[in-house]
């Protein structure tokens, strides 16, 4: 099929976390007038889900679509943080060619190397846009060199190293070929995206054939596939083969055809070749599933996506305060919950233990990734203990494999001493170190992943909240030996009853409480950290003894520390072996697992 007979191009949005994909999103759909002028829109508007508005970043990849002088661009929003590449991985057949963002300030960042190079693997060709080149000390010049240097040593063919480039400020709204050039709109970028991404190459004469890529849920439907229609076409009606990974051919029959625009849904009765389109009729349908013709039987290969590395596992919650908050209780409900998860979620394993039926093990690729889905069941009404995280090991020729991370770090140089001593206790390389002409040092390093958990809190500490890390799983290696964790204690309840305020001001020297007067505690459940090694049961809920008698001076106002909260991504970080993290709707409790009956003493 020539370029010149079918007016789609279908593009991937792929960079680092925070180099403005999402921004762009949204001046692309300005310039294309795709909303109507009295609809309101909100900034990121392609971030609908509530945890992605809290964070501030991308999470699930999303569809859209804008018409610029009668060709049809499908473009999807991709996430930019490591735990979320598979959201990458599974899109990437979907298009013809990604724009690749690219700080102008700030160049090539560890994601944008991951994202890169499965762009290229793909044999896609990517068009590299310089981002925020209005940014105070942006040097586009500097960073299209990177950029190149970067192409080179993931080792693109001479044709993806001839990329096209442009410059842009997505927040303003306008791009330029070059960097000199007027800023006005985003024009040069259309442009560009027209000339150098190629149309669809399918046969729109050959019989229907598609791969379902991402999933979407309709509770009149069910589950819809979307994807690429690769050969063919498809009308509402017709009848197809579901093939499944396993080659079970299934006949179904098209309910339903919707493609994109903007942000919402159009319903139509024809799906043609190259479009990207959402097809319901097969509600039994999975990510990288084959949907074909009848008259010609293809199965597609299955969507390759890298393995989970981290597994936590998820337990019914037996505190003493269980039912107070959740309505879903029950082992039953958790694990239904979770395997309907992962029929969606390509990059999730679900693992249930034969001899113990009182937990289910989920695996993913790091505790971002593991913690969005568990705030998303606590928001659901789910009641849950969950562990600590645990590596996923191999065995490799005999030998006991485990994860390695390269770590990429920037710190002043003043923390960079400190930072070196800490990663070489937990088993880290280094690999690279250099510091510029502002006093930043940059840092590489391959550390087990059993090194990172629980030291991105005390990164942040030792740095000032001024340090940036980032981890991409690199390979499995030979397992590393002991690695130091957490090195304090922790003060366990041993009383059921309300937070005392007296009691907090004498414990407060101890250590770092975690709750506040008057918030329910129970025996075992863990209420700060001790400033020593070892861990310390305290009582609480004692409050001051009371007399008859009145003298100047007895009654003193006491000052409380405020307590240190944890998100749940922090308190996955923190917790040791013997401990868990009780998970309600309205609450996030640390407890151990057993209190030992020799601590079952009061301290008075």
């Amino acid at each position: 099929m020539k370029d010149k007979d079918i007016k789609i191009r279908n593009i991937a949005i792929i960079a680092h976390i925070d180099h403005g994909k999402t921004t762009l999103l949204d001046a692309i759909m300005a310039h294309t007038h795709t909303f109507e002028e009295h609809e309101a829109v909100q900034e990121r508007v392609m971030d609908s889900n509530d945890q992605e508005k809290e964070r501030g970043i991308t999470i699930f990849a999303k569809h859209t679509s804008v018409v610029y002088e009668g060709v049809k661009i499908n473009i999807i929003d991709t996430p930019g943080h490591a735990d979320f590449s598979g959201e990458v991985e599974r899109i990437l057949g979907m298009v013809n060619s990604v724009l690749l963002l690219v700080d102008a300030r700030e160049g090539p960042m560890p994601q944008t190397r991951f994202v890169l190079k499965k762009a290229l693997e793909a044999g896609l060709h990517p068009i590299v846009v310089i981002n925020k080149i209005d940014r105070p000390h942006s040097d586009p010049d500097r960073v299209l060199n990177e950029v190149f240097d970067l192409f080179i040593e993931l080792g693109a063919t001479d044709e993806q190293a001839d990329f096209s480039c442009c410059y842009a400020s997505a927040m303003k709204g306008y791009a330029m070929k070059e960097s000199t050039d007027e800023p006005k709109d985003l024009k040069p970028l259309f442009d560009l995206i027209i000339e150098k991404a190629p149309s669809p190459q399918g046969d729109p004469e050959a019989p229907f054939l598609m791969q379902c890529a991402t999933l979407h849920y309709d509770k009149y439907r069910g589950r819809q596939a979307t994807g690429q229609i690769l050969n063919g076409s498809i009308k509402k009606g017709d009848d197809f083969i579901l093939i499944n990974r396993e080659g079970k051919e299934v006949k179904k029959k098209v309910t339903r055809i919707q493609t994109y625009l903007g942000i919402t849904k159009l319903e139509q009765e024809e799906g043609l070749c190259g479009d990207i389109v959402c097809i319901a009729g097969a509600e039994e349908v999975l990510v990288g599933d084959t949907i074909c013709s009848p008259k010609k039987i293809t199965q597609l290969p299955t969507i390759d996506i890298a393995e989970p590395t981290l597994s936590v596992d998820f337990m019914v919650n037996a505190c003493p305060f269980a039912g107070q908050d959740g309505k879903h209780l029950t082992m039953n409900k958790i694990k239904e919950r979770l395997l309907e998860e992962k029929k969606g979620n390509v990059s999730l394993q679900i693992i249930f233990d034969a001899e113990d039926k009182e937990k289910v093990t989920v695996a993913g690729r790091g505790e971002l990734h593991l913690a969005v889905l568990i705030e998303s069941m606590r928001r659901e009404g789910f009641e849950l203990c969950i562990s600590k995280p645990k590596v996923l090991l191999k065995t490799i020729d005999g030998q006991k494999h485990e994860p390695i991370e390269r770590i990429y770090i920037e710190v002043p140089d003043a923390y960079s001493g400190t930072i070196i001593e800490e990663l070489s206790v937990r088993k880290g390389e280094m690999q690279s170190l250099e510091t510029d002409e502002h006093g930043i040092t940059r840092l590489e390093f391959l550390m087990p992943t059993r090194g990172l958990m629980g030291w991105r809190g005390s990164f942040l500490t030792k740095t000032r909240g001024q340090g940036i890390l980032t981890a991409l799983f690199d390979s499995f290696a030979p397992w590393k030996g002991d690695i130091q964790q957490r090195s304090r204690g922790v003060l366990i309840s041993n009383m059921t009853g309300k937070v005392n305020g007296y009691a907090c001001f004498n414990l407060q020297e101890r250590g770092t409480l975690f709750v506040n007067p008057p918030e329910d505690v129970y025996e075992g459940m863990i209420i700060g950290e001790n400033s020593r090694t070892n861990d310390l049961v305290v009582n609480i809920t004692k409050g001051k003894q009371l007399t008859n008698v009145r003298a100047s001076g007895t009654d003193e106002m006491i000052q409380l520390i405020p307590p240190k909260k944890f998100i749940l991504e922090q308190a996955i970080d923190y917790i040791a072996e013997d401990e868990l993290i009780e998970v309600t709707p309205n609450h996030i409790r640390l407890r151990k697992r057993v209190l030992k009956e020799s601590d079952r003493k009061r301290i008075r």
